[in-house]
């Protein structure tokens, strides 16, 4: 294929685009569609967790529609966390429901003509910091300093640290495994989506739905769900320590 064509159609954009200035301590600051798309949806999830509490206020015996898909909601999310994290899932389940819908709505939010803010690695980059501090902080909250440089050592013997450097390096090496897991996997949807409409444009009317379908909702599902899954995991051997039985 012609790299001219790739550079010049006009209507292939995947980029985030820098919208309003701002002057902030003699430095400007832009913010960006990917804020705008952060923003529309928060809000969204704000709207619907404000809804959804004043119906669960007046719950009944026999509940309507919305209030079975807020329970089926609820009863997924509570089992997922709790099959994964056992006895520490009631200290964690707010927290991986909540990253686990704002991850999701992002993943999705292309179908609607927005670009996901999963497809920004500013964006992965704090979710997967945040999973970093909560494992560091629970180890060293759960574990003894003894657990932890053995930890450090192992395989071998904790007076033997030969392999300490490379369980650094691969401790070091989390946040960026889950944020660059998650922000490739988005993008490369993101970026196909744009190419089939920019170059094919008038012809890609209704099949490219398809397409939609598998990035946004499947391949989305997938990795909300694989980053969720990673956050626990860690952060459950971040919890676990000799004494427990």
């Amino acid at each position: 294929m012609n790299l001219a064509i790739l550079l010049n159609a006009d209507s292939i954009d995947f980029m985030i685009h820098e919208l309003i200035p701002i002057k902030l301590f003699g430095t400007t600051v832009y913010i960006t569609n990917s804020h705008i798309c952060i923003a529309l949806v928060m809000l969204v999830m704000i709207g619907f967790a404000i809804v959804a509490h004043i119906k669960l206020k007046k719950a009944t015996d026999h509940p309507d529609n919305f209030q079975n898909v807020i329970e089926l909601i609820v009863e997924m999310l509570d089992k997922m966390v709790s099959g994964t994290m056992g006895k520490w899932a009631p200290k964690f389940v707010n927290y991986i429901s909540t990253i686990f819908i704002f991850i999701l709505m992002s993943n999705i939010s292309g179908i609607f003509g927005l670009r996901p803010p999963t497809a920004d690695y500013g964006t992965t980059l704090a979710l997967a910091l945040i999973t970093f501090t909560m494992i560091r902080v629970n180890k060293a909250k759960h574990q003894s300093a003894k657990e932890i440089w053995t930890g450090v050592c192992s395989p071998l013997p904790p007076w033997l640290p030969i392999w300490a450097p490379i369980n650094i390096i691969s401790e070091i090496a989390v946040p960026i495994s889950l944020s660059l897991r998650l922000f490739a996997n988005v993008l490369s949807g993101t970026v196909i989506m744009a190419l089939v409409y920019g170059l094919l444009r008038i012809i890609a009317l209704a099949w490219p739905a398809v397409l939609h379908v598998y990035f946004d909702l499947f391949s989305g599902a997938i990795q909300t769900y694989v980053f969720c899954m990673l956050t626990m995991t860690y952060v459950t051997q971040a919890c676990t320590s000799e004494n427990d039985a």
